[in-house]
């Protein structure tokens, strides 16, 4: 056993928060151990030893603090769900998924960046056209990072009544910075369309000035991702407040063809000819592309074939309106 000195040096490393030290008398320990014999525990010491230097050399991300449900006025202006996706899930091009990636990546290793005075990606804004990703990539940077996903009830948020917008946006801003997770803004066209639009009115001036000035004031450990189909209606005064603009689109021949597999293989025959199916897919959505392949799947259990069809998958992409504006 350690003799008392070393029990001492010990307890004192441990009160003093020395890592280092703690782990140098832990290795005196296990030495005095082995030229006693003891060969075994001396071995399980090094080994212990071993374990706790990895764990230090991994960078680990502030835990989240546990909030199954977010209380009083809170509750109604956020809801929470914990995600299980995972990036390679999903189908996009390379250059969104390349940058998606980097988000991760710079989170993962956030600690590094801060101990050089350099702060990880957290605040991102989504651009695209409806159906193409972009709720399903704040779900997926929360199941990846394991956070709670936290989702902003903009009908709840905006009010006719003067100045209670922006003090519930403030409470809002106030839970980013008390828990951290990922937050998600949807239809964010609707908090910041640009000031002196014709729909514009005071009220909602205020409203994005509060957002400006949160986003600008905004230290925390939080993600905050915010979503829109119409960014070419955003307030130029948002742009800068996020350190990504992610544009997404409908996905192109190979994507739609990889989406089909993706649906359709266990429903399909060997034989089945995905290739034939692109042409009448392209331009739409991967939401209408994965709609379409659930419906014709379900009419193959309901009638009882075998294997879906090229014909049945084609008639329910042909339902699916192509996006006007591509």
């Amino acid at each position: 056993m350690a003799r008392s000195d070393q029990m001492k040096a010990l307890l004192r490393a441990y009160a003093g928060n020395n890592a280092e030290q703690f782990l140098s008398v832990a290795m005196q320990v296990a030495a005095d151990e082995a030229r006693k014999g003891h060969v075994k525990l001396a071995a399980e010491i090094r080994d212990l030893i071993d374990e706790a230097k990895s764990r230090a050399r991994t960078p680990q991300l502030p835990r989240p603090i546990p909030l199954a449900q977010p209380r009083g006025e809170l509750s109604e202006l956020l809801s929470v769900t914990y995600p299980q996706a995972h990036l390679q899930e999903m189908v996009l091009s390379t250059a969104v998924t390349r940058k998606l990636q980097r988000v991760l990546k710079e989170q993962r290793e956030s600690e590094r960046l801060k101990t050089h005075s350099l702060s990880p990606r957290r605040k991102l804004l989504l651009v695209g056209p409806p159906g193409t990703g972009k709720t399903m990539t704040a779900g997926v940077l929360a199941g990846e990072l394991r956070l709670p996903l936290f989702t902003a009830r903009l009908d709840n948020l905006i009010t006719k009544f003067m100045g209670e917008s922006s003090s519930k946006l403030r409470l809002v801003f106030d839970a980013i910075r008390i828990t951290r997770g990922v937050y998600f803004f949807d239809e964010f066209d609707s908090l910041g369309l640009q000031r002196g639009a014709q729909i514009d009115v005071a009220e909602m001036r205020r409203v994005l000035n509060t957002f400006l000035q949160a986003m600008d004031q905004d230290g925390s450990d939080s993600l905050i991702v915010a979503a829109t189909n119409l960014g070419k209606d955003l307030d130029v005064a948002l742009f800068r407040r996020f350190d990504d603009v992610i544009r997404y689109e409908t996905p192109d021949d190979t994507q739609i063809d990889l989406l089909l597999r993706n649906r359709l293989s266990i429903f399909a025959a060997k034989s089945f000819d995905y290739r034939s199916l692109v042409s009448t897919a392209r331009g739409r959505s991967h939401a209408d592309i994965v709609r379409a392949c659930l419906d014709a799947a379900k009419d193959a259990v309901l009638e009882r074939h075998d294997f879906v069809t090229e014909d049945s998958v084609r008639q329910h992409l042909q339902e699916r309106t192509v996006n006007p504006g591509l």
